[in-house]
């Protein structure tokens, strides 16, 4: 199984979280082949000063192109919130799953509608990189689910 992430958010390195990605990547990686996509760029940083529609409509447009191949996902505050079971259901007998961050404004309905599901962790708002490590556990805790690995429990 292949895992994608694309995330709207600058290229960080030794940060605080990084560790605790790197931890879960070497945990799911008997599972699952996972890759994060840090994705931004001038583009981008420009829409994020217009206005919030622009930036919408930016990261929409530099995600499209991934949604081509595997069972797409977009984390979205407004959407259905799923518990990890749910979540573990996402990946059952997929190939590849492809999950999508958006930047600080969130996707295009249209963009929304474009993906296999959309889900929510819930109502707060998360930093990105915090969303990351969330994501990233929830990911090892499906897989843990579906190949009955005791860390579940």
């Amino acid at each position: 199984m292949k895992i994608n992430i694309y995330i709207i958010d600058k290229k960080s390195k030794n940060d605080l979280y990084t560790p605790l990605i790197d931890h879960y990547l070497r945990s799911a990686k008997r599972f699952a082949d996972i890759n994060i996509y840090e994705i931004f760029g001038k583009d981008i940083s420009k829409a994020n000063d217009t206005s919030p529609k622009m930036a919408k409509v930016q990261y929409s447009k530099v995600l499209d192109k991934y949604l081509a191949g595997g069972y797409n996902v977009v984390l979205d505050p407004s959407s259905k919130e799923v518990d990890s079971y749910e979540f573990s259901e996402l990946l059952k007998d997929r190939g590849v799953v492809n999950f999508f961050i958006g930047g600080a404004y969130g996707f295009e309905r249209d963009f929304l509608l474009k993906s296999n599901k959309a889900i929510s962790f819930g109502k707060i708002t998360l930093s990105h990189k915090l969303i990351k490590v969330v994501l990233m556990e929830q990911i090892f805790r499906g897989l843990s689910i579906l190949n009955n690995h005791p860390y579940h429990k």
